[in-house]
């Protein structure tokens, strides 16, 4: 089986892992938490993304824990931090892991080496030191030991704020680590804001990140249904937090696509993800296009936004027949199509 560059260097230290109790967590991409059953004596994992908790449900030997915020629930010997593409939700992962495992917890960190795993040096200084062992596949194999006391670990400390703008209105943003628009409005969600069609009626906010568009569509039409989905309990965390500090309200929880929606929308908005690390990976959206017409009412209409470079055209035209395009600059344009009889 091929396993990510990252698994392939563990893979390399086997027999170093041979019986101990392993947590894995951070940029999981494989199953490679299944090798690690045929010789350690226990394997679970913590992840933040629905999709692979759902992959890896299917192993019975694993325990797979899909939260926001990581609960102890067994014996921990080694945690394996695959390093993520963003540095602060590396330190927010390693900040929650090492306060919730305690002192003496052995720890592996693992990734790419254009990802800035090298930081983990600095970052593990409060809690002991790291070596590095391994350097293979374009990634580093990082060893250590905490060995001092971990603070307390309160996810609150780590939201992020920023207030945006909406005629005289203003909307205060809160966001964790690694959860798209941490910290700052981004261009293309701007242009979606600027261009919205009237919306009345159930609106859906599909992979919707820190709530930017779902919260601001709410403020801006008080009397519609906002609902919010995104692949990330982080994200689902921030966006019901964003809704909370605003006094909005919303549905948000965790859907892969459209598993776990249940109804029709008169309106389905979204900044859609297109990227996964550092490689580019639209797949995700993809299927959402194709299957967006069977989760909008008749005359029900989509409206996103997207990097100009990405050809989505194609798959609103195959999924509804046709596609408008009311806006665009450089960089971004916005697609727009009605579902029709």
């Amino acid at each position: 089986m091929s396993y990510s560059p990252p698994s392939q260097v563990i893979a390399r230290q086997l027999e170093y892992l041979e019986g101990k109790h392993i947590l894995l967590a951070g940029k999981l991409e494989d199953t490679f938490a299944g090798e690690l059953c045929n010789s350690a004596a226990s394997v679970s994992i913590f992840t933040t993304n629905l999709a692979f908790a759902n992959q890896m449900s299917k192993y019975s030997l694993i325990t797979t824990q899909f939260s926001d915020c990581y609960h102890k629930r067994s014996n921990v010997d080694v945690v394996i931090l695959y390093w993520p593409k963003v540095k602060a939700e590396a330190a927010f992962l390693l900040t929650m892991l090492m306060a919730a495992l305690g002192k003496g917890t052995e720890i592996i960190v693992v990734g790419e080496n254009l990802s800035g795993v090298r930081s983990i040096s600095k970052m593990f200084a409060p809690y002991g030191k790291v070596t590095k062992f391994d350097t293979a596949r374009r990634c580093s194999f990082y060893w250590g030991q905490c060995t001092k006391e971990p603070i307390p670990f309160k996810i609150d400390d780590w939201f992020k704020s920023y207030v945006m703008l909406l005629g005289k209105q203003r909307l205060t943003i809160r966001s964790l680590p690694g959860v798209f628009s941490y910290g700052e409005l981004d261009v293309g969600s701007q242009l979606l804001l600027d261009t919205l069609p009237a919306l009345k009626g159930n609106v859906l906010d599909f992979g919707c990140g820190a709530g930017v568009i779902g919260c601001a569509i709410k403020l801006l039409y008080p009397n519609i249904k906002i609902t919010m989905v995104d692949i990330s309990s982080l994200a689902v965390a921030s966006a019901t937090e964003t809704l909370r500090f605003n006094n909005l309200n919303g549905d948000v929880f965790a859907s892969d696509v459209y598993s776990a929606i249940k109804t029709k929308f008169n309106h389905i908005i979204s900044n859609p993800p297109f990227h996964t690390g550092l490689k580019v990976h639209y797949t995700t959206t993809e299927t959402f296009l194709k299957q967006t017409p069977s989760y909008l009412f008749k005359n029900g209409a989509l409206t996103i936004v997207a990097n100009s470079f990405l050809h989505y055209i194609f798959f609103i035209k195959g999924a509804f027949n046709h596609c408008d395009i009311p806006a665009k600059n450089n960089k971004f344009t916005i697609y727009h199509a009605i579902k029709k009889a």
